[in-house]
């Protein structure tokens, strides 16, 4: 038990210190770089892949199937459609 609670304030207490979300241009252009070898990528194939992974765009997939679109900007939803 000691143990355990040791091990939880060690992690409170070096969390704080930590840049988890912080990625510099180099760090993301090597990830993107590992991703581009990874998949065999070459030529026009490995630059698109590049642009995209350096866009700094966080959901690449699009929007999730059978989702709802996204209300208009500035205006008012469209009506539902009529019931039966």
């Amino acid at each position: 038990m000691l143990r355990l609670a040791a091990v939880a304030t060690m992690l409170a207490v070096m969390l704080p210190a930590t840049q988890c979300f912080a990625i510099t241009a180099k760090e993301k252009m090597a990830t993107c770089k590992f991703g581009a070898d990874d998949q065999k990528l070459q030529g026009k194939a490995r630059n698109t892949f590049m642009k995209k992974c350096m866009a700094n765009k966080d959901e690449p997939r699009g929007p999730a199937v059978g989702a709802p679109p996204p209300p208009p900007a500035g205006g008012m939803p469209p009506p539902p459609p009529p019931q039966h």
